[in-house]
């Protein structure tokens, strides 16, 4: 299993050095890993002057995973955009062809009275949403602004073709066997022909697995249906912009009234299974350094790798209830602190969880 490590920058050095830990640990399970360190981001343009270098373009394409921490900061505010260290994580995505994005809404009991919603409307909540990530209106052709009849028109084409829908459907139906066999399809076919398409290519697609249990609903009513009853979604499948909108409301559900991400992990994925795996959370400079950060995110996200990549389900369900159980004795980083709990730092938090796999 070789798996690339690019810390970034800010607290990703300090989140990342936690879920290598983990790792580590895990060798003496038999698992062998080859873990290679490489620079992107805001790093890298200190480095190299480029914010992908080609050293880390090598690395990344002969890897089966990629573990990231976080890019950016605003020291590299004023680079030009080509230089900037978001661009290293696009241009990685784009290379890689990572059209897939998993993104888990879950809610552990022990944060269920953090939520701005009733304790028992989440209680349980256990979602995953599967976003296409490089079609739809955000790529589509033609776009711009110009000027029509005297005054200026705004423009963007959603688009979608039958293989495009074809393979991020396949990718949710796949996920699903390992979940609840239930995917439920978000469109907008009543009226956008785009999405008439999206529908029946699922549906075509849905033969394939006869033992999962297909549904459709319009986003709008998704979107309603995610605050009123969320926990019956298994599995969401749906185009980019929809699942850009309903993945943020699905997290708000999870990190409630704390504001904090610092729970929520993500994958993004080829259809091969090779995968970027990283926090949803951005590079957090202010507290860089100080042992503050929540490396939880980036813990989970190693789960999700040793299952989606390397199909280690009974490993990445280890690691995913030393995270519950390290929540139920009340250990807290400052981001999901409330009173009564033990407040702890990034390393103290990770030696729990360590603790309860050997345990």
């Amino acid at each position: 299993m070789k798996i690339a490590i690019l810390a970034g920058d800010g607290i990703g050095p300090e989140i990342v050095a936690q879920a290598v830990r983990i790792l580590e640990a895990l060798k003496s399970d038999g698992l062998k890993f080859e873990l290679e360190p490489g620079l992107l981001g805001g790093c890298a343009v200190d480095a190299t002057g480029e914010p992908f270098p080609e050293a880390t373009r090598r690395l990344v394409a002969d890897a089966d995973a990629v573990i990231l921490g976080a890019v950016g900061g605003p020291q590299y505010d004023m680079l030009p955009r080509q230089l900037r260290p978001e661009q290293g994580l696009l241009g990685m995505r784009k290379m890689l062809c990572l059209f897939a994005n998993l993104r888990p809404a879950v809610l552990y009991p022990e944060l269920a009275n953090a939520s701005t919603l009733k304790p028992e409307i989440v209680a349980g909540l256990d979602i995953l949403i599967v976003r296409e990530l490089t079609g739809d209106i955000y790529f589509g052709e033609p776009r711009g602004i110009e000027r029509r009849d005297g005054q200026r028109v705004g423009f963007n084409t959603m688009i979608y073709s039958e293989a495009e829908i074809g393979r991020i459907a396949h990718v949710a139906f796949r996920v699903a066997r390992k979940r609840n066999r239930r995917v439920c399809s978000v469109d907008k076919m009543n009226v956008l022909e785009c999405t008439q398409l999206w529908r029946d290519v699922v549906v075509e697609t849905s033969k394939e697995y006869p033992d999962v249990e297909l549904s459709h609903m319009l986003v709008d009513n998704a979107a309603m249906q995610l605050v009123r009853n969320p926990r019956q979604f298994d599995v969401i499948v749906t185009g980019n912009m929809f699942g850009d909108i309903l993945s943020d409301e699905a997290s708000m559900l999870t990190v409630g009234l704390t504001g904090s991400i610092g729970m929520l992990p993500s994958a993004s994925l080829d259809g091969r299974n090779k995968g970027l795996y990283e926090p949803i959370h951005g590079s957090a400079p202010d507290i860089a350094g100080k042992d503050l950060a929540n490396p939880l995110a980036t813990i989970l996200s190693a789960a999700m790798m040793l299952r989606y990549t390397f199909d280690q389900e009974a490993v990445a369900a280890r690691i995913e209830n030393a995270v519950k159980n390290v929540l139920a004795q009340g250990y807290r980083t400052e981001d999901i602190y409330e009173p009564g709990m033990k407040r702890v730092g990034t390393a103290e938090i990770s030696d729990a969880v360590l603790a309860n796999m050997c345990s």
